[in-house]
């Protein structure tokens, strides 16, 4: 019988890399079931923060200030990588002026390839949104990769995350 290869565990810089490449996860907060929900998220890696534009009105933010801790759970190229980024998360406060820090701190979470044009705009409907940024303090990054075939996924899916 011929035994198949097991998944391995990516370098922090692997995870680091899979994190900074996709844009969308899956956040998990906690409350007695679990709550899970789909997120588009920038990553700061030198930091290690994950943050997350979200409404004041959420659930996700009534969980986070009972519990803080939350997972965001990546998925890579494949169906056999992921990244996950564990830790503390806090909510900020509501952007209540057209370019405040929170304003300003949203805005910067956007690539500069896809920044509005009208950026004045943009900071007035995030005010009207009551728009807040969620940023988890990252104390625990861990993931996997399956070699198939001598190569693994991240290769053969492009991901440079070797």
């Amino acid at each position: 019988m011929t035994q198949r290869p097991g998944p391995r565990p990516l370098s922090d810089e692997a995870l680091s890399d899979l994190l900074g490449k996709q844009r969308f996860g899956t956040l998990a907060t906690v409350k007695r079931s679990g709550h899970l929900t789909t997120m588009v998220y920038s990553w700061d890696p030198d930091a290690r923060i994950v943050r997350f534009s979200t409404t004041a009105d959420r659930i996700k933010v009534v969980h986070l200030r009972h519990d803080p801790r939350a997972a965001l759970h990546v998925q890579g190229g494949d169906v056999w990588s992921y990244a996950v980024a564990e830790g503390e998360a806090e909510a900020s406060g509501i952007t209540a002026v057209p370019g405040d820090a929170v304003g300003r701190e949203l805005l910067g979470m956007i690539p500069e390839s896809a920044r509005p044009e009208d950026e004045d705009a943009f900071l007035e409907e995030l005010v009207a949104e009551r728009r807040m940024v969620i940023r988890l303090k990252v104390d625990r990054l861990y993931g996997t990769a399956l070699d198939i075939d001598g190569e693994g996924p991240e290769v053969a899916s492009g991901c440079p995350c070797r």
